[in-house]
């Protein structure tokens, strides 16, 4: 061995040994941190674009807003929603969609499942394509293709009530028939969407439960209530809370539909939250009738989670 060779090797001998388990802690400590670096683009977007947009609106809903020019109001736009009857209409007809719509709705959905679960229907895909096409059809081009339909002078519905001798029907100028066509427009849409949620989940139920009721003489009623609904109660609850928060949420059909007329009869909260902020441009006064429509999906969300578990 040559003595510069001999040096450089008595010299690395000399050096202090580097602890043990050094590299290791080093290693380990970016692996820690680089999950949090992958998920941190994903952070930053959902905070400029979800967080701060909902912290603004409650800054906003504490703002009187006219013109271009915004004073501390405090409270007063909360206060004004109490005394404001279009409020309340707004809120009554997004209640009254609720009430009658979504149990219409659903109840339809559940007996499609069952009749689409059925081992005696032939083509199966088919007709489980058919019912759930309308979901994927966007919400303003369906909201437009049912305003041609049940247009009063033009519609196809009118037309076809006419073939049979029936009158033609005032649906999209009328209060009450307003009302009718935006649900049965939702009815349209959304049934097959729960009908195969609901139908996912009666798969899952094992057909021996059904043999064996059939075996004990259980009838077709029986076993649908004893066995079917119990079987369909996460997906039950799963569809009331969505379908509930939707209706509350109602916009698109009836602002493309009828635009919230006539007379207001088909204005719901959504509809009056948009008039306000974006054709009136009170921005804090719909700030606060959004915030007030958070607090009501809440609740109506807590009560039914609290109802389910109780029937548990």
């Amino acid at each position: 061995m040559s003595l510069a060779v001999r040096e450089r090797a008595e010299e690395r001998g000399k050096r202090p040994a580097r602890p043990a388990g050094t590299a290791r802690r080093t290693g380990g400590g970016t692996a820690r941190l680089a999950p949090y670096l992958f998920i941190l683009p994903a952070l930053a977007l959902f905070a400029a674009f979800r967080l701060y947009p909902i912290g603004w609106s409650f800054v906003l809903s504490l703002y009187h807003t006219e013109g271009m020019t915004q004073t501390w109001a405090g409270l007063g736009n909360y206060q004004r929603l109490i005394h404001d009857p279009l409020f309340w209409k707004a809120l009554g007809n997004t209640g009254l969609i609720l009430v009658v719509q979504v149990p219409v709705m659903l109840c339809l959905a559940l007996g499609l499942s069952v009749a689409l679960n059925s081992a005696l229907l032939r083509w199966k895909p088919l007709f489980r394509l058919g019912f759930f096409l309308p979901v994927v059809t966007g919400l303003v081009t369906y909201g437009l293709m049912m305003g041609a339909l049940l247009n009063q002078d033009s519609g196809a519905v009118n037309w076809l009530l006419s073939l049979v001798g029936l009158p033609e029907v005032h649906w999209l100028t009328d209060p009450f028939w307003a009302k009718v066509s935006v649900m049965l427009a939702l009815t349209w849409h959304y049934t097959g969407y729960n009908a195969v949620i609901y139908l996912a989940r009666l798969q899952g139920i094992p057909d021996e439960h059904y043999e064996a009721a059939a075996v004990d003489g259980a009838g077709a009623w029986r076993r649908f209530w004893h066995i079917t609904l119990p079987g369909l109660r996460p997906a039950l609850l799963l569809t009331v809370v969505l379908s509930t928060i939707g209706t509350l949420q109602l916009f698109d059909e009836p602002f493309i539909m009828t635009g919230g007329g006539p007379d207001n009869a088909t204005t719901t909260i959504g509809v009056y939250l948009y008039q306000t902020g974006f054709r009136y441009f009170d921005f804090g006064y719909a700030s606060a009738i959004g915030y007030a429509l958070v607090l009501i999906i809440s609740v109506f969300g807590l009560i039914q989670v609290k109802l389910a578990k109780e029937e548990d």
